[in-house]
């Protein structure tokens, strides 16, 4: 070999992991570190470790919803009280879905996603929660018959898509804006089979539906064809009717 030709970089093999120059250089093997029981326990926090558990979840989750019956996914805050009106309307709400014939899915929390869960389990519907880690305890409702708990909120979020044929957002706040949008955004652009999502609460979503339409596709951000995913609504007959129509259509092209 030419004296001026440059030498390969030293190169040491990690599995599939290929490390070359000063990081080839590991007085360990990776069968050594598993097997040698003393030193630190950090290793379990780093990110390779990380996928294992969110592949878990997603396993675990799949595996729990596997044989779901047709469902809606019903959005909500957790804020909401026992005895406020929207409360009422969750409970109601759910129990309609379930006597349609259809399991709900919710966060599983407190509030509106209680008031859901409640009403669906009362009137023999499948009740499913599907909880998340917090910062803050919250834990099931005790409304839920089948409940899932999550640490990472993009695998929840796949549970609640997956397995739903129609989301029905009530009044809430950040939580329920980004399930929202996030589902829109699914449907818009084709990831998920178009199904309806329906706004319930004229009061409290025509504003956000009012900007959609004035700034937002006025400014040529989405088109009209967009604005016709959402439905909007006080009416839980209308609610209702609207998950089985799109249900039934979906029924006829599988």
């Amino acid at each position: 070999m030419n004296e001026n030709q440059e030498q390969p970089p030293r190169e040491r093999q990690r599995g599939p992991v290929t490390l070359r120059r000063d990081r080839s250089s590991e007085s360990t093997t990776t069968d050594q570190r598993l097997l040698d029981a003393r030193g630190p326990s950090d290793w379990v926090h780093t990110d390779p470790w990380r996928v294992m558990r969110i592949q878990a979840e997603f396993v675990e989750g799949f595996g729990a919803l596997a044989e779901l019956p047709k469902a809606v996914t019903v959005f909500g805050s957790a804020r909401t009280k026992p005895d406020h009106p929207e409360y009422e309307i969750g409970r109601k709400l759910g129990g309609a879905l379930a006597e349609a014939g259809f399991a709900v899915i919710t966060g599983g929390g407190p509030g509106s996603m209680e008031a859901v869960n409640r009403g669906a389990s009362e009137a023999g519907g499948y009740s499913v929660g599907l909880g998340i880690e917090l910062p803050f305890e919250q834990g099931l409702n005790p409304w839920v018959d089948l409940g899932v708990n999550f640490r990472y909120f993009f695998a929840r979020k796949t549970m609640f898509i997956k397995y739903a044929q129609a989301f029905i957002c009530l009044p809430g706040g950040f939580g329920t804006l980004d399930e929202l949008f996030e589902a829109l955004t699914l449907v818009q652009t084709k990831k998920v089979t178009k199904f309806p999502v329906v706004l319930f609460g004229r009061s409290y979503w025509q504003g956000l539906y009012d900007w959609l339409h004035d700034s937002v596709e006025a400014g040529g951000k989405i088109g009209a064809k967009d604005m016709r995913l959402l439905h909007l609504t006080d009416d839980i007959d209308d609610a209702v009717r609207v998950v089985q129509d799109a249900y039934r259509a979906w029924e006829q092209v599988h």
